[in-house]
């Protein structure tokens, strides 16, 4: 990181990961062409996460001859103007991880993979979870990552006196 006073915990680089609306996954197809997309993640310990997808499409052709990927995140992004300097510049968090990507074969782990993709992005309908999965758990992929290594979290912030809250500053 060229930047290290920005640099973040691994801890809450993860709260980065689990509040952003999605989390840009990244893969190399086999040619080294990259290919990245937006996908709503979940996070059920430290260093798994799950996403869902089809049984069939370009990310899982991907993922099984390369499983190795990079998650990305931003939340609070905000373009601002320096309040010391007046230079134009943008607030943000931001995380990055690395990991290795598997299709999830057991009913058992992708039924609780789903159940926590559902708890978090639709936790007001989980009275249909059940009847959701009996509909359709064979034609639905889960994908698990692991992360090989802690996420990296790095913050761009002023404090309300319009100094960059650097090092790890909290407010």
């Amino acid at each position: 990181m060229r930047k290290e006073s920005r640099e973040m915990s691994a801890e809450w680089a993860l709260e980065v990961l689990d509040k952003a609306p999605y989390v840009t996954v990244s893969m190399t197809e086999e040619d080294g062409t990259p290919y990245g997309l937006p996908l709503s993640l979940v996070r059920t310990d430290d260093k798994t996460f799950y996403f869902h997808c089809a049984l069939e499409g370009k990310k899982l052709d991907i993922l099984q001859k390369n499983p190795r990927v990079c998650l990305s995140a931003v939340t609070k992004c905000k373009p601002t103007v320096g309040p010391k300097d007046g230079s134009f510049t943008l607030e943000f968090k931001s995380a990055i991880a690395f990991g290795i990507a598997e299709i999830v074969e057991s009913d058992e782990e992708k039924i609780a993979a789903l159940r926590a993709i559902c708890e978090r992005f639709l936790p007001q309908h989980m009275d249909a979870f059940e009847t959701s999965i009996a509909r359709s758990l064979g034609r639905t992929a889960v994908v698990r990552i692991q992360l090989t290594e802690p996420p990296v979290g790095k913050r761009k912030q002023y404090d309300a006196n319009g100094e960059e809250m650097k090092w790890q500053r909290m407010e």
